[in-house]
């Protein structure tokens, strides 16, 4: 199924600090959007303004990164689905982080970004050689449940039914809906009172 999640790889981006929150992550003036088109370009608005271009989502070598590396107590706050879809929007396929916080990180299952643990000296390692060599590949394996930055390599956590769900593309109510297109047409036409149009 296309919707499986087993390997992420890419470039990797720090954001180094505890307990960065939901508000920090997608600023509440953004909430307001019909869809969530268009996030991607105000995640850590309010954190990117304040350092004056200097955040690792505004410096040149950490464009197109696909996975964030975060420390504790990530996505705190307020559960606003935005955050992870802000993160998503920008272009985050996964993220590696000490802890996170419980609606966050099953906001983020939901929309297919595995979100993984590791320890601090783990995360601390990662951060530090993509803020040295910021060209490194970062590549999460759900299957091997491995972390690997450049020659570095480290054991990743994550709950097996969240890690199920993923790998398994189960995760996708709407990818197993479309995937199952005629047994769901063949149940609606045997309903009466549901008119199916062909």
């Amino acid at each position: 199924m296309v919707s499986e999640v087993r390997v992420v790889s890419g470039g990797g981006i720090p954001l180094v600090g505890n307990d960065i929150d939901t508000d920090r992550i997608i600023p509440a003036r953004f909430l307001r959007c019909v869809t969530f088109d268009g996030l991607g370009a105000q995640v850590f608005a309010d954190d990117r303004t304040q350092l004056k271009g200097q955040h690792p989502f505004d410096l040149p070598q950490y464009q197109g990164a696909k996975v964030l590396v975060v420390n504790g107590n990530f996505g705190c706050g307020s559960s606003r689905e935005h955050a992870p879809q802000a993160i998503a929007k920008w272009g985050i396929r996964a993220i590696v982080g000490e802890s996170f916080a419980e609606i966050f990180f099953g906001n983020c299952v939901a929309i297919g970004i595995p979100c993984l643990t590791a320890t601090p000296s783990v995360t601390s390692q990662i951060q530090a050689l993509l803020t040295e060599h910021p060209q490194l590949e970062v590549t999460v394996d759900l299957d091997q449940m491995q972390v690997k930055c450049g020659e570095f390599s480290s054991a990743i956590t994550m709950p097996d039914g969240a890690r199920q769900m993923l790998t398994s593309g189960t995760w996708d109510a709407c990818g197993q809906l479309v995937a199952q297109a005629e047994q769901v047409r063949a149940t609606a036409m045997k309903l009466p009172y549901v008119s199916w149009a062909s």
